[in-house]
């Protein structure tokens, strides 16, 4: 055979399994095709919709009464709506005693609760410290001065006169002031020289207890 006639039986040979590929391939090539178009087309669609769905939620935004309210009072209100079944009508005087009661309550239970953590602080288990005594170190004070008024009952008014020499310039400084002295049995009347002691405070000026008088007035 010649080379030509080998040439010939080869292309027909090779033909045949060709053929099949090349029908096959853009059947494949052109499915895809197909089914991507509507994929394209729907895409403006699916943007579309938040779109729509913001315009629907501003549309009820806008017919809002309580959209001018301030937040406290929307809620407030937004509350109420939510409320269970409204309860019977009661008058002022009734809604004043309710939360009376209510008020009471509360303070009953915060007072326990105070009570409660304070009994658990001042257990013995180490926590916290007790309450240091006060003990008295010393003579008390001891005064002797001079009776202005004895107006008021077991109460006298006396005037303290003292002299002592300044630190720094070495001037005699005098001073004068009053104080209430408690006279249990009214002794004391104006003019007499007395002495009085300090004690514990008797009332809100009074800290002052008589001891006895030196000295009647003339």
């Amino acid at each position: 055979m010649s080379e030509e006639e080998k040439q010939e039986e080869t292309e027909e040979t090779a033909a045949p399994e060709e053929t099949p590929a090349a029908k096959e391939t853009p059947a494949a090539e052109e499915a895809p095709a197909k089914e991507e178009a509507p994929a394209k087309e729907e895409a403006p669609a699916a943007e579309e919709a938040p779109a729509a769905v913001e315009d629907e939620a501003a549309a009820p935004a806008a017919d809002d009464p309580l959209a001018d309210l301030n937040w406290k009072e929307r809620d407030r209100i937004l509350k109420s709506r939510e409320s269970g079944e409204p309860g019977p009508e009661r008058s002022p005087e009734q809604r004043n005693e309710d939360r009376l009661k209510a008020r009471e309550a509360k303070a009953r239970a915060r007072r326990k609760r105070r009570s409660d953590g304070k009994s658990e602080s001042t257990a013995g288990d180490g926590v916290g410290t007790s309450v240091a005594e006060r003990v008295r170190t010393g003579k008390p004070k001891a005064r002797r001065g001079l009776v202005t008024s004895d107006k008021a009952d077991k109460t006298i008014t006396v005037q303290i006169d003292s002299a002592r020499r300044h630190p720094v310039y070495e001037k005699i400084v005098r001073q004068t002031h009053k104080i209430h002295v408690h006279d249990e049995q009214n002794e004391a009347s104006v003019g007499d020289v007395v002495r009085v002691v300090e004690t514990r405070k008797l009332s809100k000026t009074k800290h002052w207890l008589l001891v006895d008088v030196v000295e009647k007035a003339r």
